[in-house]
């Protein structure tokens, strides 16, 4: 049986974590990588990655986007080996997602492997950056890619763990930008186990 990543999850609470998740082919439950930014009560952020085996083949725009192959999964842990082990600490934060593909990524994944469909807290860091900066609809828009140059962040583009860095990177931002918290823009009633506790 794979391992999962040796370096183990960072100790929480934290305020938030930003999640992303990359994809083997056209098929948004072929989980490859999945990556988490954990923001603590001071803003730091400890991030955590691994591989996933998607157990289906990879579609060479996926390969050529991510730079992620049958090879480099190949001694990964599958999706419902990783899930079990994230699944209770991620119930009890409040996740990010930027834009809505990694939340249908993960049920797709659930669904592919008859797992239950997981009530986890979520918002959309592209709802946020909108919020903060209105002025780029139709001037290079909310993407990541785009932020990244007009924010002036530092990250790998389509790599889970550093895009879930940026992802919430653009949190902090939009908090500094609107003087709001994040339990103020995160535009939802939900809240985690222990998200906000701290």
């Amino acid at each position: 049986m794979a391992v999962i990543n040796a370096r183990a999850l960072p100790t929480g609470p934290f305020r938030f974590i930003a999640l992303d998740v990359e994809t083997a082919c056209g098929d948004s439950g072929s989980i490859c990588q999945i990556g988490l930014a954990c923001v603590g009560a001071d803003n730091q952020i400890e991030t955590w990655a691994s591989y996933v085996d998607p157990e289906q083949p990879f579609a060479a725009f996926n390969i050529e986007l991510h730079g992620i192959g049958p090879d480099t999964v190949a001694r990964a842990p599958t999706f419902p080996v990783i899930w079990e082990f994230l699944l209770p600490f991620l119930s009890m934060h409040h996740l990010v997602q930027h834009s809505n593909f990694d939340r249908r990524a993960i049920a797709a994944a659930c669904k592919v492997y008859c797992l239950p469909s997981p009530d986890l807290s979520w918002s959309d860091s592209v709802r946020i950056a909108r919020q903060a900066w209105p002025e780029f609809k139709g001037h290079g828009g909310h993407g990541l890619g785009h932020l990244k140059t007009a924010l002036g962040l530092e990250f790998t583009h389509h790599d889970a763990g550093e895009d879930a860095r940026a992802a919430a990177l653009v949190v902090l931002k939009a908090e500094a930008r609107l003087e709001l918290s994040f339990e103020k823009i995160a535009e939802t009633n939900r809240k985690a186990q222990m998200s906000f506790l701290l």
